[in-house]
């Protein structure tokens, strides 16, 4: 049952792949511009956690759903 259900929802593995490869490009991107200077760090600060740390977690979460969404692509390739 699990598996005809996973094998029926092909359009929300495409998009699990597109926002994980989207919010991967965005991540790097602001981490190469913070660490050229052209972004504050400082910004993306919340609470007792610094800046980068967040936005390398915006990068390592699409990392994290674009590896799952390939993962379930390859699973149920014929």
């Amino acid at each position: 049952m699990i598996v005809q259900l996973l094998r029926e929802s092909r359009g929300s593995v495409v998009l699990l792949v597109s926002m994980g490869n989207l919010l991967t490009c965005v991540g790097c991107l602001v981490l190469f511009l913070g660490s050229i200077g052209l972004l504050s760090f400082d910004s993306f600060a919340l609470g007792l956690s610094s800046g980068i740390r967040n936005i390398a977690m915006i990068a390592i979460t699409g990392c994290l759903l674009s590896a799952i969404g390939y993962g379930i692509q390859d699973y149920f390739k014929s």
